[in-house]
């Protein structure tokens, strides 16, 4: 999509300036993909001047390169994730909306994710943390490319727990004896606790929140270990609880200025602190590491939820409803992103180039020396030349999908072209204060420059000079790209539920208890393969 290839810029580079070329003469790199949830644009210091929780990160800001115009491929939880491990948007790879505890798919199963294609490639491949791509049978982790697992299946407030954590409104902890109280509120899930999976092996349930981060933190590092050892390169992705409520945080000091979501934000830090000094200490140089957000700030948790910075959607919030997760505005899928990799990524550096998390799994692909699976288009592109510092260019166009706002769920409702962005759907997302904003389809479309209008407050008049020059090219864009979709290798995720579905260590409790920690583990289902709970390197 007009982006110089990888091969030619590293010839490109070799002779100019002299440069080696990163994979041939360093071998495969190690890949570390750390996926922040419901993270703002603005929760990070090196964004946003009024955030002081974050030191590691904008420590990591400060040594690699920060992307500003960087955007989730969807704007909540499933889509944005199968987006990432595919390179393709929901409506190609099949996940348009999230699944549930008890859904029986997941990701299509032919659907080639990152950890497919590197495992074939040679890596080592492990993932720590949230799936919410498919538990149940042969979408589970484990049979998704990845050597290890350690995680939740789905978002850590789908599920009950001994230490509920902040959460707005509060939810109960699990019940311990009798039959597990109904709870009217839909929100909150009492009849079955939340289970941690190690492999396909359930080792805990309810998950103790409280210690979650600490757990990651010393699984990665051990995987990076082994990795090591065993002399091959290495993909760890590790997907985070943090910033998704509830925050299983002690309660902050009177004195710390944003309270419960401060404190849970600087534990985030640290845990990402922690897998760069792991990853360093490895051998600093030899390996990449990319952080981003999987979608905007969950709005309807107020004070529990993170900043957007600058990228309000004042349009829409002057109309009630959120403009942040869900939605299409800059606040649901603008994301902070940071790449680290010293001696191959410049350090201080910020760019400005329209980018993806669909571009991670094409670039690190081509890092990796292999080939993009066969017989399906991507949306996301290998912009190397853009980590290395040789260009400043990313996407001509990017879509925006509808992730459980106003429309039908995975459309594109939504289109960037250079700095205009153009709505064709908006609202239907609630907001902090309970309101949800009238769902209205724009034809025309509502165009912003978001150079001179970043809060997306007034949309260009229709009958001026500007918009008028604009409008061909963006409806030409959009029509060339759903005839793109229409065309492709379409993938459809079976999104059916049945109870039996959801993950259960031991039915003869209430909740799905463990009796013990340790006492009693579940292999996820008795159909599919069983496997030891261990390292597989």
């Amino acid at each position: 999509m007009g982006t110089p290839s990888l091969q030619a810029m590293l010839v490109l580079a070799t002779v100019l300036v002299g440069l080696p070329a990163p994979c041939a003469a360093y071998g495969q790199p190690n890949f570390v993909v750390i996926l922040a949830d419901d993270v703002g644009w603005g929760d990070l210091g090196a964004n946003w001047a009024e955030t002081k929780e974050t030191p590691h990160l904008d420590e990591l800001a400060a040594e690699g390169t920060r992307f500003v115009d960087f955007h989730s491929a969807a704007s909540t939880c499933s889509p944005s994730r199968a987006s990432l491990l595919t390179g393709r948007l929901g409506a190609r790879n099949g996940v348009t909306h999230n699944f549930a505890i008890t859904s029986v798919g997941g990701l299509p199963l032919n659907e080639t994710t990152l950890a497919e294609v590197l495992r074939e490639a040679g890596y080592s491949t492990g993932a720590i943390g949230k799936w919410h791509l498919g538990h149940h049978g042969r979408h589970h982790p484990s049979f998704r490319g990845f050597d290890y697992y350690l995680g939740i299946p789905y978002s850590h407030d789908m599920g009950c727990t001994d230490t509920p954590g902040y959460n707005l409104p509060p939810c109960p902890p699990c019940p311990r004896h009798g039959t597990a109280a109904r709870v009217a509120r839909k929100d909150c899930y009492t009849e079955i606790a939340l289970p941690l999976f190690e492999n396909v092996t359930i080792v805990q349930q309810p998950v103790n929140l409280s210690s979650l981060a600490v757990r990651y933190a010393e699984e990665a590092a051990r995987f990076i270990r082994q990795a090591r050892d065993s002399g091959r390169p290495f993909f760890l992705y590790l997907a985070l609880a943090h910033m998704h409520v509830p925050l299983g945080v002690p309660p902050p000091p009177p004195a710390m200025g944003r309270g419960i979501y401060g404190a849970a934000l600087s534990e985030m830090d640290a845990l990402v602190g922690r897998i760069k000094q792991v990853a360093d200490s490895h051998g600093k140089g030899s390996t990449l590491l990319w952080f981003a957000g999987d979608n905007g700030p969950w709005a309807q948790k107020c004070e529990l939820a993170g900043r957007l910075g600058p990228f309000v959607g004042a349009w829409q919030r002057q109309r009630g409803g959120s403009s942040a997760k869900q939605t299409t505005w800059e606040g649901g899928h603008r994301v902070p992103a940071l790449a680290y990799w010293p001696g191959r990524i410049p350090a201080k550096r910020t760019s400005h180039a329209l980018l993806s998390t669909l571009d991670i799994f094409p670039t690190l692909v081509a890092l990796a020396g292999a080939a993009l699976p066969p017989n399906r288009r991507f949306d996301g592109l290998d912009v190397s030349p853009v980590l290395f510092g040789w260009s400043d260019v990313g996407h001509k166009v990017l879509l925006h999908p509808n992730s459980g706002a106003a429309g039908k769920d995975g459309e594109i409702e939504a289109l960037r072209l250079a700095q205009y962005k153009a709505f064709y759907t908006t609202g239907g997302a609630m907001a902090c204060d309970g309101s949800i904003g009238p769902a209205e389809h724009h034809q025309p479309p509502l165009i912003f420059n978001l150079d001179r209008d970043i809060q997306e407050q007034q949309p260009l008049d229709v009958a001026s000079r500007e918009y008028q020059a604009v409008l061909p090219a963006i409806s030409r864009a959009y029509t060339q790209a759903l005839e793109d979709i229409a065309t492709d290798n379409v993938s459809v995720a079976d999104y059916s539920k049945d109870p039996a579905a959801r993950p259960c260590c031991n039915v003869q409790h209430v909740a799905c208890r463990c009796q013990a920690p340790g006492s009693h583990a579940a292999v996820l289902d008795h159909h599919t393969e069983r496997r030891a709970t261990r390292l597989c390197l």
